[in-house]
C-alpha cells in the first residue's frame, strides 16, 4: 500500500494551464518544475520555484495530492500524509460512460 489516506480524492483531471504555473503566466514570473494537483487540474511551481505555487495551492484549498506535471515523470506526492507516490497514474480512476452505468 502507499501510505497516503488520500488516494480516493484523486481525479482525472484536465491541467487548467497546460503551458505552465497559472500563477506565475499570470504575473510573468519563472518556475523550476511543474506540478499539477490531482482533484482540480490546478497547475503551479514546485518548491524550488521562487512562487512555490502548488504548495501554496495546498494551503489555499487543502486538496492534498499533486503529481509531476514534468515530462516522463510520474510520481505524486501526498501533503497532508507526506509520502511519494510512485507510478501515481496507476491511482487515477477511469471515466466510465454513461452507457456503461
Amino acid at each position: 500500500m502507499s501510505g497516503c489516506s488520500h488516494l480516493g480524492q484523486i481525479r482525472r483531471v484536465s491541467p487548467g494551464t497546460p503551458e505552465g504555473c497559472e500563477e506565475c503566466l499570470r504575473t510573468g514570473s519563472s518556475w523550476v518544475h511543474l506540478r499539477l494537483c490531482l482533484e482540480c487540474g490546478h497547475v503551479g511551481c514546485c518548491d524550488q520555484s521562487p512562487g512555490k505555487h502548488a504548495t501554496k495551492h495546498f494551503h489555499r484549498t487543502s486538496h492534498p495530492i499533486m503529481r509531476s506535471f514534468e515530462p516522463g515523470e510520474d510520481w505524486g506526492w501526498c501533503y497532508v500524509d507526506e509520502v511519494m507516490l510512485n507510478d501515481v497514474d496507476q491511482w487515477i480512476p477511469w471515466r466510465r460512460s454513461r452507457a456503461s452505468l
